[in-house]
Order: structure tokens, then sequence, then C-alpha cells
């Protein structure tokens, strides 16, 4: 059986890329991040998706890029938009997926795995600069460069299988491959019980995505929570 290292944010989109891994019969690894984020909701999210799964393995690699601060996720004096009509909104984090894939690489080579699997996602999506497909292609360019394993002839495959997906096609794969949505967290801004905001852009995409599914919206929400 393949070995696959898939990124986990504890979100719907990783949540469903995971599953697809499985479907896929792969031996799953998942890697989820405490990059300092706004909240740990996601990264309990994360845990009960991996362990719903039955993963092999799950890593919490703890790190903090609101040290280098210049986003909305990361640094508490930047607040999140309720919406954005920036082309790169500021809950973008700079580099972000760059170092996630970076660390991600590392443990593929370790456990000889031949897949990573990540989220990312082109159609319905803010904006970010790392969730395109070019970037993907460029990264997988220097994964094919940088590791012992693509030297001897054996590269370690990047997989976006979301990126092309609008949020509807995303809810619909995963019902179908059993992703309990209720476990996920999206909100930018959740409380610390995974309540979500229901204003900021990913909680509107979500919801979005869950109406042109034609699916009831699994969110839970706070009481104050706008846009519901």
């Amino acid at each position: 059986m393949s070995k696959a290292v898939i990124l986990l944010s504890g979100g719907m989109d990783s949540a469903a890329c995971l599953a697809l891994a499985a479907d896929e019969g792969h031996e799953c690894y998942a890697l989820s991040f405490d990059y300092g984020q706004r909240h740990n909701a996601e990264l309990d999210a994360a845990r009960n998706v991996a362990a719903s799964f039955d993963v092999k393995a799950h890593r919490v690699l703890s790190m903090d890029l609101g040290e280098l601060g210049g986003s909305a996720l990361t640094d508490k004096d930047i607040d999140v938009p309720i919406s954005s009509s920036e082309q790169i909104p500021v809950t973008y984090v700079p580099a972000r997926n760059t170092v996630f894939l970076s660390f991600a690489l590392g443990w593929a080579e370790v456990l000889d795995a031949d897949f990573i699997y990540i989220g990312v996602n082109a159609v319905d999506y803010s904006g970010y600069p790392d969730c395109r497909p070019k970037y993907i292609d460029a990264f997988q360019s220097l994964a094919d460069l940088a590791l012992k394993r693509s030297v001897e002839g054996r590269p370690i495959q990047i997989r976006a299988p979301l990126i092309e997906m609008t949020k509807a096609n995303i809810v619909h794969c995963g019902l179908k491959l059993g992703v309990d949505f209720t476990q996920t967290v999206s909100c930018y801004q959740a409380d610390e019980a995974g309540l979500a905001c229901g204003q900021c852009d990913a909680c509107r995409l979500r919801s979005l995505g869950f109406t042109a599914a034609g699916t009831d919206d699994p969110t839970r929400y706070r009481a104050d929570a706008g846009n519901k």
C-alpha cells in the first residue's frame, strides 16, 4: 500500500482531501500546524477528522508565523475583515503553504511516502497566490530537485485534487466519501468551542457552498453570528 501525507487544517477542504486520499487506497498520515493562528479550534477539528478516518499517524507541528506578522490570521492587531474587496486579502498568511509543504516533503521522505495531498482550491477561494495551479506546479518542480528520493528516480507527487472544484463540488465529494462536516472548522475567527462567526470570507464561502450543493449547512454558529 502506498503512503500519503495529507495536510490537514481542520477545515472542510482538507477533510475532503483526506477522504479522497483514503478512498484512493493510501495509508494516510495527517500533518497539521500550530502556527500562531487566532484560535486552536481548527486543530481540535483536525484531530477529530483524523481520528474519524483512522489515519496511521497525525502530527501537529508547532511554529509561530505570527512572529513575522503581516496577516489577520496571526496578528491580533489586524482585524479579520467581514468582507474583502482586495485581490489578496489581509487573511493571506505570507509563505504559509510553502512552509507547510516543505515540512510535508520532509516527513514524506522520512516515511518513504509517494504522495502529498493539499486541499488548496482556485475556484471558490479568497485570492491567495499559493492556492493556484501554477504554484503547485512550481512546488512540484522544487520537490523534484530537492529530495534524495527524486535524485534516485522516485519523486514524491504533490496532489491538489480540489484545485478546480467549486465549494459545492467539494461538499458533494466529502459527503459521498463520509466526511462529517460538523467536525470541521473553517471560520477565521471561531471561538474556542469552534463556533463560527458567520461573517468572514471563510464562513461566507462555506455557506454558499452548502447552499449551492442543495444541502443543509451543518456549521455550528455562535448565537450572535451574522448571515447564518
